[in-house]
């Protein structure tokens, strides 16, 4: 299984980070250029155990959905939303918060099974990693600035 592991560095506590990610109306605010939205289960406000959630956005001039759960929550620590309904095999990202010196090390993991076997992992590496970087990078960078603000 692919996956990817990012670091953000904020200056804002564990709990401001942790509340501000699990925001959905921040979530498609962060996400702007694939026109996301949440169109079922929480829809607005923080998203929490045992919820769901369903985007529906532009990716690779498709529109598609994507129906998340979360299965772990540990305020302000870690929380873990896992795919239900969607375009992958499988699909999970793990969120985790720990304090450092100045702020919060916030760190995301992203792990996915691809559909379509050989052809789906000729994906991952030609597209799908490169594309879940920048989305993500580019949230955490937008959140970043909210945090910290």
């Amino acid at each position: 299984m692919p996956q990817i592991v990012l670091e953000t560095v904020i200056n804002a506590p564990a709990e401001r980070c942790f509340d501000l990610m699990r925001d959905v109306r921040l979530h498609t605010k962060t996400v702007a250029k694939t026109r996301e939205n949440a169109v079922a289960g929480v829809t607005d406000g923080k998203i929490g155990l045992g919820q769901t959630v369903t985007f529906e956005g532009t990716h690779f001039g498709m529109r598609q959905r994507l129906t998340v759960k979360v299965v772990e929550f540990e305020r302000p620590r870690l929380f873990v939303d896992e795919m239900i309904e969607g375009t992958f095999q499988s699909f999970k990202h793990i969120h985790e918060f720990s304090p450092v010196e100045g702020g919060t090390l916030m760190l995301d993991t992203v792990i996915w099974t691809s559909p379509f076997g050989i052809i789906g992992r000729l994906v991952d590496g030609l597209l799908l990693e490169r594309h879940l970087r920048s989305l993500i990078g580019g949230r955490n960078a937008m959140l970043k600035k909210i945090a910290e603000s």
